[in-house]
């Protein structure tokens, strides 16, 4: 489970064929990696991946077909990653809860300044666009973020100075794609609500 909250931007700077999939080395760029073991959990753009070596002061990861088949950015040799440790039980929540686990991958519409902040503008795929709430959060490459609007499949984002110096969001642009995670509260509502059954007294 993680935050949102990006620790640290590496960057992919090996990858190696598997069968069934891709072996990552990624440079932690500020990741603290004394805390991590082989084993251990790290999102990165928002994927929750395994670390299977330690050396060199990197870590790698796999990634399989299925995983790079429904995310996005992965597979880029030398490409720039959000980078989160899965978090503790005592960690502050700064974020929302998020899984790791993409749910979809949306298309950037407009990214352009806006006074003294950025406008981000997203097309979520169909599918998606239900669980997306005008106030609401949702996971952008794995950065915790709030939801301004919603037209349609679209919504936008305000994106302050900080969160862009902190994260790879600066280097979006208008057709970059980017992984969605949507708020996991709102896909238990919906499950909550379609099994909804009326428990309450029968007239006779």
């Amino acid at each position: 489970m993680f935050t949102g909250i990006i620790e640290a931007v590496g960057e992919i700077r090996q990858v190696t064929s598997l069968e069934g999939g891709l072996c990552l080395r990624i440079s932690p760029g500020m990741l603290d990696l004394s805390d991590v073991k082989i084993g251990d959990s790290i999102a990165a753009n928002g994927v929750c991946l395994t670390v299977t070596t330690l050396a060199d002061g990197m870590f790698s990861v796999d990634a399989s077909r299925e995983t790079l088949r429904c995310t996005e950015g992965l597979e880029k040799t030398e490409g720039r990653l959000n980078l989160e440790k899965a978090m503790r039980l005592s960690d502050r929540l700064g974020g929302h809860l998020v899984s790791g686990h993409v749910d979809g991958i949306g298309k950037v519409v407009k990214f352009a300044p806006a006074g003294e902040s950025y406008l981000l503008v997203i097309k979520a795929p169909r599918s998606l666009s239900k669980y997306i709430a005008k106030k609401g959060s949702i996971t952008v490459n794995g950065v915790s973020l709030t939801v301004n609007g919603i037209t349609g499949d679209e919504f936008d984002i305000n994106l302050i100075r900080h969160t862009l110096a902190m994260t790879t969001l600066c280097d979006l642009k208008a057709g970059a794609k980017v992984n969605l995670e949507v708020d996991m509260l709102a896909r238990y509502v919906e499950r909550l609500m379609g099994d909804r059954t009326d428990f309450g007294p029968t007239l006779t």
